[in-house]
């Protein structure tokens, strides 16, 4: 088999492409955040609800990281 070799890249279209990659990715960074902002807004509001139905809810234990 002969060996394929990659085309040349420019310093400037590798810096492009990260910087497009980190953009990418901080954004969808930024998505799964707000995900878990509302995540966690609507266990609070069944958490309340249940507390005023008499019904005692238990933080679960934390994690040791």
């Amino acid at each position: 088999m002969a060996e394929q070799t990659q085309p040349e890249v420019s310093k400037e279209e590798r810096i492009g492409y990260h910087k497009g990659s980190l953009s990418t990715l901080v954004a969808e960074r930024n998505e799964l955040f707000r995900i878990i902002q509302i995540t966690e807004s609507l266990i609070g509001a069944h958490i309340k609800e249940l507390e005023t139905l008499g019904v005692k809810i238990q933080s679960p234990p934390e994690e040791k990281k």
